[in-house]
């Protein structure tokens, strides 16, 4: 494909076992060419049959696939004897000499080794998809004519891509970066506020294609389990989707609201498991994830403008919050897979069930309880609460808390 025979709109395949680094490469390469049609899939057969079907202008496959891999399915699309050939992207995590000259011989337009470089990917993508010095700018789509806003919410709940950013991503990897490359621990310093990469980062390091083995709770295992080039590639791939942050002003003043309300239960949280000897770090985490549904709300609520529709800024979002925020975030759990035991710290937090309750469920519950008080509350009906009680937390320990 050259720059003179480049599609009006580009038709790509992007064939990628794991879910998250296959959203990565949809955001990457829509931030390429935003008018691009894509077709997503998980395994080699189904690759097979949509390069059979459809007239793709390029195909990024990853050489691991199960059942029929890359490799082979590259090696079809070159029997095809097409003209001119099909551009064609492999990735693959084997970097030996050996498995390069084992793909050499079929042409593939790049062979790209993972943890992939998002930089050379770009500039790859950039020189496939667009003409020399050229920019593509795409319009959001409108509402479809009688939307409502409810009927609009309800549909996007189980689409929703989640929260918007609360952390300056540039600005954290930039802090993170020393001589020899990024330093992980330094990396969850600055990120370990912000829901949506805490969220995402556990989700993917639990992800099949990370391997089994005990479930990742806390964004230290995540990062420990998906390395430094695969966190970055995730946490860069949030930074690109549309809406990652909120620029409508009332929006973003209850995003700050709630997401403070996350801050304050995890800091509280950390310090009942500190004193009391707990899993400091994934109670900190089922705090900082509770809100996870208002604010990915909050961000379909601006999508909703965006696209045309109109919001009275106080009445509409205090109502939409009431009635589909507990939704979105039980929605957004669910389809990330988020470890069961992480998903009934973070409902605990909310009301604690019948039966027996672990010491972890009953801190999250007094957090949430203590960072709802204003400053002008005083702690002392807290401290006669059943949760205090169950915690055997007096007074004094949570007047210490609250300074």
């Amino acid at each position: 494909m050259t720059a003179v025979d480049l599609p009006a709109v580009p038709r790509v395949l992007i064939a990628e076992a794991d879910p998250w680094s296959r959203d990565l490469l949809k955001q990457v390469l829509l931030n390429v060419r935003c008018d691009a049609r894509l077709d997503l899939c998980a395994d080699g057969q189904q690759a097979l049959s949509l390069l059979s079907e459809v007239p793709y202008d390029l195909a990024i496959v990853d050489w691991e696939l199960p059942g029929i891999d890359g490799l082979s399915v590259l090696r079809s699309v070159r029997q095809r004897k097409r003209n001119p050939p099909l551009p064609f992207i492999l990735m693959s995590s084997r970097n030996d000499s050996a498995s390069v000259r084992e793909a050499i011989p079929l042409a593939p337009t790049a062979y790209l080794t993972k943890p992939l470089n998002m930089e050379s990917l770009t500039e790859r993508l950039q020189g496939l998809l667009l003409n020399a010095g050229e920019e593509v700018f795409c319009e959001v789509p409108t509402l479809a004519p009688g939307m409502t806003l409810s009927v609009f919410l309800e549909r996007r709940r189980e689409q929703a891509d989640g929260a918007p950013l609360m952390t300056d991503v540039q600005v954290a990897v930039k802090r993170s970066l020393n001589p020899n490359g990024l330093d992980l621990k330094l990396l969850e310093e600055e990120i370990r506020t912000d829901p949506q990469i805490t969220a995402v980062l556990i989700a993917a390091a639990n992800s099949a294609a990370q391997h089994h083995g005990a479930a990742v709770q806390t964004l230290g295992q995540a990062l420990h389990r998906l390395g430094t080039g695969q966190s970055m590639n995730l946490i860069l791939g949030l930074a690109l989707k549309r809406s990652a942050k909120l620029s409508d002003p009332c929006l973003a003043d209850y995003a700050e609201r709630y997401w403070g309300l996350s801050l304050h239960t995890a800091e509280y949280a950390r310090t009942l498991a500190r004193l009391l000897d707990l899993d400091q770090e994934r109670c900190y985490c089922a705090g900082m994830l509770h809100r996870l549904g208002d604010l990915a709300l909050l961000r379909c609520l601006q999508e909703w403008q965006q696209a045309g529709g109109a919001l009275d800024e106080l009445e509409e979002v205090g109502e939409a919050l009431a009635e589909f925020g507990a939704a979105y975030g039980s929605a957004l759990r669910t389809r990330w897979r988020l470890p069961l035991e992480l998903r009934e710290l973070i409902a605990s937090v909310y009301q604690l069930g019948g039966g027996v309750y672990s010491r972890e469920a009953l801190v999250m519950n007094m957090a949430a309880q203590m960072a709802r008080l204003t400053e002008h509350e005083g702690v002392e009906e807290l401290a006669k609460s059943r949760t205090a009680r169950l915690l055997k937390i007096g007074l004094p320990e949570l007047m210490r808390m609250r300074k």
